[in-house]
């Protein structure tokens, strides 16, 4: 089928190849190291961004809460109080 001569020829080509098929794949490794990279810093801001947004968040919530508390306890105040208007029949 081959003879002797193209054998030699083909070793060399093979390995060549094989030479080409290794960097390349070692490319494609660094590609996918950097890409992990950038998307392990994105993660991390958007973990960072989420606490602060629901330390925000508990803070408003303490603040709504916290002053309908006040304002109803203002409310009932004003009520108790002596002279104060009557409520309005609606």
């Amino acid at each position: 089928m081959f003879d002797q001569h193209t054998i030699w020829v083909l070793i060399p080509i093979a390995a060549i190849f094989a030479g080409v098929l290794r960097h390349s794949l070692r490319l494609k490794e660094k590609a996918l190291d950097r890409a992990h990279e950038r998307e392990s810093a994105m993660v991390q801001r958007h973990a960072a961004e989420t606490r602060r947004l629901e330390e925000r968040v508990q803070v408003l919530e303490r603040i709504v809460t916290d002053k309908g508390l006040d304002l109803s306890l203002e409310i009932e105040a004003l009520r108790d109080r002596p002279g104060a208007p009557a409520a309005r029949p609606d």
